[in-house]
C-alpha cells in the first residue's frame, strides 16, 4: 500500500493488526484498547510498534511510551470529527513528539494542508481514495499566519526579521 510521508509518495510496510489478532514479527499497530490491555507484553518485545488513536483518547495515560513508539495513528472515522488536529497539535506541542503521525481514513484534501501544520507527516486514505490528489494540497498556502507545529513564529514575528 501507498502512504504520503514528508511530502512524497511511499511504500508502507506497517501492518494494522486487529484486536485478537497474533502479532507479525515486525512493523506493526495495535488499538489504543490493546496497548492499554498489553501494554508491558507490547513494549518489551523487539518489533517496531505503532498505536491507533481515535479522538476520544486520553494521551496523559500514554505518558513516557510516547517517545518509544514508532508511528502514531489518527484515525478518522468521519470527515467531520475534528478531534484528530487536537491530538496531532498536543502530540508534537505538549509531549514532544517527534516519531511518524499519520493521518489515517475519511479526511478530504481540503483538510490535509492544515493537518499538516498541527503535525501530521503522513497520510493513510481508506481504500480506493487517491493519493495524487492530495501532495498539491500539502503545499497549497505559501504563507501561513499563525504559528503551528510546522512554523512556530507567527508571521509578523518572521516580518520584524526581514
Amino acid at each position: 500500500m501507498q502512504i504520503i510521508k514528508n511530502g512524497r509518495l511511499e511504500q508502507d510496510d506497517w501492518q494494522h493488526v486487529a484486536d485478537g489478532d497474533a502479532l507479525p514479527a515486525t512493523r506493526y499497530t495495535v488499538s489504543y484498547n490493546r496497548w492499554l490491555n498489553d501494554r508491558n507484553d507490547l513494549m518489551n518485545g523487539s518489533a517496531e510498534i505503532g498505536v491507533r488513536l481515535s479522538g476520544d483518547v486520553e494521551l496523559a495515560n500514554m505518558g513516557s511510551d510516547l517517545g518509544r513508539l514508532a508511528l502514531i495513528v489518527i484515525e478518522f472515522p468521519a470527515m467531520a470529527d475534528g478531534r484528530g488536529f487536537s491530538l496531532a497539535r498536543l502530540l508534537r506541542a505538549r509531549y514532544r513528539y517527534a516519531g511518524e503521525i499519520r493521518a489515517r481514513g475519511d479526511f478530504i484534501r481540503d483538510q490535509a494542508f492544515f493537518l499538516k501544520r498541527v503535525g501530521v507527516n503522513a497520510f493513510e486514505r481508506l481504500p480506493g481514495r487517491d493519493l495524487d490528489d492530495l501532495l498539491p494540497a500539502l503545499e497549497e498556502f505559501s504563507v501561513t499566519y499563525q504559528s503551528s507545529s510546522d512554523q512556530i513564529e507567527p508571521l509578523y514575528r518572521r516580518h520584524l526579521r526581514t
